[in-house]
């Protein structure tokens, strides 16, 4: 396993640009510049002013603006979750939760871009009850989400530093093929959709790798250890991710139900795993 300690010198500088200030401040910036171009752009062809080859590009429709912003924002929130992996399994499935639940907004917006330009009743009538759904499912995973990271409690599970260390090397290099395997397919998809104008679930497909990524961080953990709570744990989020890709491909209503009970498995593991670590159903720990 040494040779994963190669690419933590990328990993962490590559985790301090990233979550710096600076950047930060330029993606937020980024995200409000592309906003108003989108909007500008549609509002200039919904008035006939684009030529022909770009008109054909873009909507007509102001809201494919919203969900554009919200796909660049999901984005962001993607690389956040791929670098939290490596610092806790926990904190990674937290991340994967606030993604579903951007996810569940951003399909609120969406059904607002198959409605004509004034809203009219008679054409939300139907969709209302789509994007209600989506939206109270994703205040639930909120709340229920601030009540996952309130019970969290960080510790080691390697009592020996450096195994300690060999661990978390191993973990920022699957972090890293991750990272990259998220390139990969953000440029397929770009290029398919430019080329062709052609587009597919481009969170489901990553979400399924994010499943089989979970796997192996369960057996490199194993690795250093192997005590039931700690193995039961790591597979239960792994459970996680892979509900969490059946509620992204589910049909509606059924996809709410899917997350929030996904998220409430996550709440009941945490606590009992907590309840395992401080002895109240572990034998050999005394209170």
């Amino acid at each position: 396993m040494k040779t994963f300690h190669i690419i933590q010198g990328p990993f962490d500088r590559l985790e301090s640009f990233w979550e710096g200030p600076r950047v930060q401040r330029f993606v937020g910036t980024t995200l409000v510049i592309i906003f108003l171009v989108s909007l500008a752009l549609i509002e200039l062809n919904i008035e006939g002013i684009l030529p022909a080859p770009l008109s054909d590009r873009i909507p007509l429709n102001h809201f494919y603006a919203v969900q554009t912003a919200f796909n660049l924002l999901l984005i962001i929130e993607v690389i956040s979750l791929v670098l939290a992996l490596a610092r806790s399994l926990s904190d990674s499935v937290g991340k994967q939760f606030e993604i579903f639940s951007l996810i569940l907004l951003r399909n609120s917006f969406k059904e607002f871009v198959n409605f004509e330009e004034p809203i009219r009743w008679l054409h939300v009538s139907q969709p209302v009850y789509h994007i209600l759904s989506d939206s109270i499912g994703a205040l639930f995973i909120f709340f229920l989400l601030g009540v996952y990271y309130r019970i969290q409690k960080h510790h080691p599970i390697i009592k020996s530093s450096e195994e300690q260390s060999s661990f978390i090397a191993a973990k920022k290099f699957v972090s890293m093929f991750l990272l990259l395997t998220f390139v990969a397919i953000g440029a397929y998809q770009s290029g398919r959709y430019i080329l062709q104008g052609t587009d597919y679930n481009f969170y489901s497909t990553f979400y399924t790798i994010l499943i089989f990524s979970d796997i192996l961080l369960i057996l490199i953990s194993i690795r250093y250890c192997s005590t039931y709570q700690i193995v039961f744990r790591n597979s239960g989020f792994a459970l996680v991710t892979v509900v969490i890709r059946l509620a992204l491909i589910a049909p509606p209503y059924y996809g709410i139900v899917l997350g929030i009970g996904a998220m409430l498995f996550a709440l009941g593991l945490t606590l009992t795993y907590n309840k395992f670590e401080y002895g109240l159903f572990n034998p050999t720990k005394k209170s």
